[in-house]
């Protein structure tokens, strides 16, 4: 994402639904490289202590069965990058790194008294739509419930984000009295996006892909569940439960995983190992101790060692 891309050399490494808007929008495409590289990072994180975690996002664009088949974490995967593009094309606008747009439209209402419209927001809007077309395109492929799905998803994603555009101020006055306040639209962190569509990955619901009327709905596998809503997660497919390898499912296993022995949480032993047990050792490493304060001006610290016990999952 350091370098200017080239319709000829990078372009083509796309898929075939991308390749048209890559070649028409080749400055946009630092930004959406970064929101990959982002989605990863917090798709790892915000799953580090769970039976899937989601170590598989790293062979992207080549994903693994768990995230082309319509799975409760193909959803998550999905709603975050549509978030992420999103978030990260409507910055780019506002830093003045792409040409095309700028700073988001001042807000319609009025401002809060004391307070006046200013600055440079973020450009949601250019981001939605262009980052919609974007993330939309690259899951067009497989059966129609599955697009239905990830289309879905990935507009609960967005949906997400732009909830999550609020008002950011700057105090101006004399001796920082914030007489006059001049104030934007912000977006927060993608971490915050990603929390929240953690919360919808644990309560998404189970869907089916047919005739419902004139068209084609996405409802609920059961019959007694709630209604789909545009901010529900949806997935087509019962997840393995991740504990043994099995390549066809996606499925790496928790053997060898590191687990917590006095969590009552994901990551615990009993939780993480899927009853199998676990392997505990002792393992020695070295710190800094007994740390003083020297005048004028340094901290001077020892060299201590001590033991610490792990516990990984047979």
């Amino acid at each position: 994402s350091g370098v200017a891309w080239n319709e000829s050399q990078h372009c083509r490494l796309l898929g075939p639904e991308q390749v048209q808007l890559c070649r028409r929008n080749l400055e946009v495409m630092p930004s959406i490289v970064r929101a990959a590289r982002r989605t990863q990072v917090l798709c790892q994180q915000g799953f580090a202590d769970m039976r899937w975690n989601c170590s598989s996002i790293q062979r992207a664009p080549s994903f693994g069965p768990e995230l082309l088949t319509g799975t409760r974490e193909a959803a998550f995967v999905h709603a975050l990058a549509a978030a992420a593009v999103a978030q990260s094309i409507a910055r780019s606008c506002s830093s003045g790194e792409l040409p095309l747009c700028s700073c988001g439209p001042s807000p319609s209402e009025p401002p809060e008294p004391g307070s006046r419209w200013g600055g440079c927001g973020d450009n949601l809007s250019h981001g939605l739509q262009l980052g919609a077309a974007f993330t939309d395109g690259a899951g067009s492929g497989g059966t129609p419930g599955l697009r239905a799905v990830n289309r879905h998803n990935g507009a609960v994603g967005r949906a997400v984000l732009s909830d999550s555009l609020d008002t950011r101020c700057k105090c101006h006055g004399v001796s920082g009295s914030c007489s006059v306040k001049t104030c934007w639209k912000g977006l927060p962190d993608l971490g915050e996006i990603a929390s929240d569509l953690k919360s919808r990955y644990l309560a998404a619901l189970k869907v089916t892909h047919r005739l419902v009327g004139p068209r084609k709905q996405l409802i609920p596998k059961e019959g007694d569940a709630r209604p789909v809503t545009e901010m529900d997660l949806v997935y087509l497919i019962n997840s393995p439960d991740y504990c043994s390898p099995n390549p066809q499912l996606g499925s790496l296993g928790t053997q060898d995983r590191p687990c917590n022995r006095s969590s009552v949480g994901s990551d615990s032993c009993d939780l993480l190992c899927c009853g199998r047990g676990y392997n505990t050792y002792t393992e020695e490493v070295q710190e800094r101790c007994h740390c003083r304060y020297r005048w004028c001006c340094s901290v001077v610290c020892r060299r201590c060692r001590r033991s610490l016990e792990r516990h990984v999952c047979k």
